[in-house]
Parts: structure tokens; sequence; C-alpha cells
């Protein structure tokens, strides 16, 4: 099979980082798993955590470009994998194989994330990103609209969420003159 990354290689049978079988690139260092061959494994060695030897300087590329799955020969769709990178990980769905681009894998594990590779693709792990993201974004607009008093703000709003009538207090707040008997 043709690498679907560089597309000059040749997937190659090999073990994946010593532990199960996968397709490995001969030319850009790819590699091709089955995330039930991951899935297996991780079953069978629960307790496994994966670290980055400290000798390994963690360089990952990323495709840019939308990729065919040399099973398949279907489109496979990038998820991202954090919040806080934009880096992103290929599936194709239609036999559940990850293509992981040279060095991902250690991203992956630096990120204390490589136990977690089969979530990664879950409805659930890419809407956590996304609501991450969209906090990230509220919390810059409320710091330039609120400047200096930002802080204070968060801490009223934090002790009014702790308030049982915090309606009344609202309203309080709200009115023009809450010592009037005017409506």
């Amino acid at each position: 099979m043709k690498c679907p990354s560089c597309g000059t290689g040749r997937l190659e049978s090999s073990y994946f980082d010593g532990l199960f079988a996968c397709q490995s690139c001969s030319n850009c260092g790819g590699e091709l798993i089955m995330l039930r061959d991951f899935n297996r494994w991780q079953e069978q060695h629960p307790e496994s955590e994966f670290s980055v030897s400290a000798e390994v300087e963690v360089i990952s590329e990323d495709t840019s470009r939308a990729m065919i799955c040399p099973l398949s020969k279907r489109l496979m769709i990038k998820y991202r994998i954090s919040a806080d990178t934009q880096h992103r990980l290929d599936l194709s769905p239609t036999v559940n194989a990850v293509w992981l681009d040279k060095g991902e894998w250690n991203l992956l594990k630096e990120k204390g994330l490589a136990t977690k590779l089969s979530e990664i693709f879950t409805d659930h792990w890419q809407h956590e990103i996304l609501d991450a993201e969209t906090a990230e974004v509220m919390h810059e607009l409320y710091e330039r609209k609120f400047g200096d008093q930002y802080e204070k703000i968060k801490e009223f709003k934090a002790m009014m969420n702790s308030m049982r009538n915090r309606s009344e207090v609202i309203a309080y707040l709200l009115a023009e003159d809450p010592y009037s008997t005017d409506d």
C-alpha cells in the first residue's frame, strides 16, 4: 500500500511502539494503526502508562491536507487532540484506522493522551475541546470589556451563585432606585 501522507513511501508491516501490529511508512515514518488493535492491547495491559523518554525531543508533524485511507480509499477525518493545540489526528471511520504522522505518538505521550487515543475520536471529547475554546474566547472578551474590574466581578458572581435569594439581590441591583415605592 502507498503511504497516505507522503505518497511516495510504502506501508510495511511493523509493530507500533513494539506493542502491536501496524503499517509503517518506509519514507516518512508515519504509522497506520487499527483502533481495534490498540484497544485490544490496552484491555490486556490496563495498568500501562506511556511516557516520553527524556532523550526524545518531541517534534510532531501534522498533515494539513486531507488524506485518503489506504484501506478504504475514503477520506480520513481530522480530529483535534486538545484545546491547547491545533494538532489533529486522522481517522478513517469506515475501518477505524488512525494515521499517526511521525512524532504524533510522542506528542500524545507528552500530553498524557496516549491512553486516551480511542476517546479522542468521540463526540464527547471533541465537544469538550470546543467548550474549552469557547470558554477561553468568552474569558478574553470579558477581560477586554471589564478590564481591571473583571476579577472582582468574577468574585462577586461566585458569591451571588451561592446565595439562596439570588433573584432578589439581582432585582435590587437592577432597580434604578431600590428604596423607592414608585414603579
